[in-house]
């Protein structure tokens, strides 16, 4: 089968006067910020606390905590099949960029950090939740995941890709609040503390079709462990600064979105379980709407249906049938 998937990337600057695009999810959680009355004080908030964040990291040569800034671009890949001309937003991904202000030097970040998937919502929101509709225990279907997961490898394998960026993308996401982290004896400079769950993750596994491994770590300064998914050698393929632009931006997020996780007031110890019923935290000065996120999820699943794989079926089945990476 000779069928070709197009991709075309789009950038914006997400600072304070940032206004979400009408295809970018609005789950998304820049998107979310960048909604409502406080939208502009929001946005100048969260990028405040994430510079502050790197700073703290990037404590050496650094005296008085101002050496560096962080600039995010929001990432849109809009996916072409058959060259038909209609483009559909398939992913959504943050990248950063380092600003030295001793050397007065732009230095590239990492692409991925904050993921956002129409196609996942669909999976997540429309197709599980039929799947175990009327059943009296939970399971996954056939083949969960395996679309999304091939187009993702077939973008990060494709030459927009490759033109666009130098370094594969690590994605950061919060942990589970039904599994159990141990510490262990592992650390690393910039990460921090590495930590064990008890078990797989329905997410783990899903990012695992997308070609992604993960490791949890719980960097300095943080109070909770971190999931980053990658490809490659985490540890080594990265550099600080990269690693430190990443954890910023993903931890400042968190903080506002999942504060009883990553705003608490207690730090995780050696055996660790996330609560999100925790009262014992602290609250940003930053307005983020939760429910409106929960119930927008199963809208945007409905969207990807409806645009994307009811119309595209046929081909997207024969060609997951025989795409390999």
């Amino acid at each position: 089968m000779n069928t070709e998937f197009t991709f075309t990337i789009n950038n914006v600057c997400l600072d304070e006067n940032y206004h979400p695009a009408d295809n970018t999810r609005a789950t998304t959680n820049f998107a979310n910020l960048a909604r409502g009355e406080s939208r502009q004080q929001n946005l100048r908030n969260a990028l405040k606390m994430i510079n502050n964040s790197f700073n703290a990291l990037a404590y050496w040569d650094n005296p008085k905590a101002d050496r560096y800034s962080v600039e995010l671009e929001i990432i849109s890949v809009g996916m072409d099949i058959e060259n038909s001309g209609e483009s559909f937003p398939s992913i959504e991904v943050l990248k950063t960029n380092i600003v030295d202000h001793q050397t007065n030097e732009r230095i590239e970040g990492i692409v991925g950090n904050n993921f956002s998937s129409y196609v996942r919502d669909y999976d997540f929101s429309i197709l599980l939740g039929a799947h175990n509709k009327g059943q009296a225990q939970f399971s996954v279907p056939d083949n969960f995941g395996e679309l999304h997961g091939k187009i993702f490898k077939y973008f990060v394998n494709s030459n927009a890709y490759k033109q666009h960026f130098k370094k594969l993308p690590v994605i950061c996401l919060s942990v589970s609040d039904n599994k159990t982290y141990h510490r262990t004896d592992n650390r690393h400079p910039v990460l921090g503390f590495e930590y064990q769950p008890n078990g797989s993750s329905l997410t783990e596994q899903y990012f695992k079709k997308m070609g992604l491994q993960v490791r949890y770590f719980m960097p300095p300064n943080s109070v909770a462990p971190l999931a980053f998914y990658f490809f490659g050698d985490l540890l080594n393929d990265y550099s600080n600064l990269e690693l430190i632009s990443t954890i910023s931006t993903m931890e400042t997020f968190q903080k506002i979105y999942r504060p009883e996780i990553y705003n608490a007031n207690a730090v995780a110890g050696n055996c660790y379980q996330p609560n999100l019923q925790n009262q014992d935290h602290s609250l940003t000065h930053i307005v983020y709407d939760r429910e409106e996120r929960s119930k927008l999820a199963i809208k945007q699943g409905k969207y990807a249906e409806e645009h994307f794989i009811k119309p595209y079926q046929a081909v997207l089945e024969q060609w997951s049938a025989n795409y390999a990476v």
